[in-house]
């Protein structure tokens, strides 16, 4: 089988280096010459730099380029042992995040391995150096939530060299079907075309959907939203749709949403992308002085925890998180094993509560 690029590089430098071409403390070439030299990407370069480094044949100096290890005492003193595994997700600290970093850490911290997190803040510029900053690393696996994957990625090359590389790689909440990766997501089209249908069912005909479709969740529960009045079409010319991005500024779409429902016919009820956004949106409703249910009934998606304590009690669709994380742990190591494992797509249970009422 054909090396892979970042071996020739490795391999080149490692035979320099025990020939004695450079020796002990000696300054190695820069990543600039060595691309050229084996016509390879700045990637390629650190990816074998990095592993002679575990090797402990170089090391760095920061701003000082790499050096020559005392490869000979290291090599007998020491082994390698990987055990960290890279987690690049979208945000951190807030929404469903915590419990799916919870649920890996707790599968994979059983088995040996500890976790080395990313944020990406649904960045595209922030997401490259993640994923930079994990093959820096040398983590032993990845699991990544793609940032804004229902648009064209620029970064889609750094992530095809991570699969050219055989680096352990599984998607959470979205994933890229020109990539061959494993991936855990959510039957988001299904579960709002059938959260939609239920509004149907209790009379309500006119009703507003905002959806996020800058990822794929939004956009697929946008289409699950248009399928179910697609299937009415004696009511379908009624609905009406917002759809936004992320870091799109909010106020424009709250006004927008103001507008919409300060209108004599104002849609009687309001489907929200997650359930964060609907409690934004409960507040504009009454802010205009209308009674939720009784006047405009509200929908949500990913059971936020906050959700459960707002009144109404909020009517939403749940993320299975804490299951997500779980198994994305227990397949990521799975998979640094040579295990062979297989994508996952989950239901999302409706919860309905008292902010949707029946409409006569």
């Amino acid at each position: 089988m054909a090396e892979i690029k970042y071996e020739i590089v490795k391999k080149g430098l490692k035979e320099a280096i025990e020939r004695g071409d450079y020796q002990v403390g000696d300054k190695l070439p820069t990543e600039s010459d060595l691309m050229a030299q084996y016509q390879v990407s700045r990637y390629t370069v650190r990816r074998a730099v990095g592993e002679l480094q575990n090797d402990h044949y170089v090391y760095r100096i920061q701003g000082g380029g790499m050096y020559v290890d005392d490869w000979q005492d290291s090599v007998q003193k020491r082994t390698i042992n990987n055990k960290m595994i890279g987690v690049v997700t979208t945000h951190l600290a807030d929404y469903i995040f915590p419990s799916i970093i919870s649920g890996i850490d707790r599968a994979i911290s059983a088995r040996g391995y500890s976790l080395i997190i990313s944020n990406t803040h649904n960045n595209r510029e922030k997401e490259a150096q993640s994923l930079q900053k994990m093959l820096d690393n040398q983590v032993a696996g990845l699991i990544i939530e793609p940032t804004q994957s229902a648009m064209p990625d620029p970064n889609i090359e750094l992530y095809q060299q991570i699969e050219a590389a055989k680096i352990p790689t599984l998607f959470i909440n979205a994933h890229y079907p020109q990539l061959q990766v494993p991936f855990l997501e959510t039957k988001d089209m299904e579960a709002e075309l059938a959260m939609t249908e239920y509004l149907i069912s209790q009379g309500h005909q006119r009703i507003l959907g905002i959806f996020q479709v800058d990822d794929m969740q939004g956009t697929h529960r946008m289409r699950g939203f248009i399928n179910a009045y697609m299937a009415h079409p004696e009511i379908s010319y009624l609905n009406k749709t917002i759809m936004y991005q992320s870091g799109q500024d909010m106020t424009k779409v709250l006004k927008q949403v103001s507008t919409i429902m300060s209108q004599p016919e104002h849609p009687t009820a309001v489907v929200c992308y997650n359930d964060e956004l609907a409690i934004q949106i409960m507040d504009v409703i009454r802010s205009l002085g209308l009674r939720i249910p009784a006047d405009v009934s509200v929908t949500g998606c990913d059971d936020f925890v906050l959700g459960r304590y707002i009144k109404p009690r909020l009517t939403t669709l749940e993320h299975p998180k804490e299951k997500m994380g779980l198994d994305a742990g227990t397949m990521i190591v799975k998979m640094i094993e040579g295990e062979p494992v297989e994508s996952i797509k989950y239901e999302m249970p409706p919860h309905y509560n008292e902010s949707v009422a029946k409409r006569n």
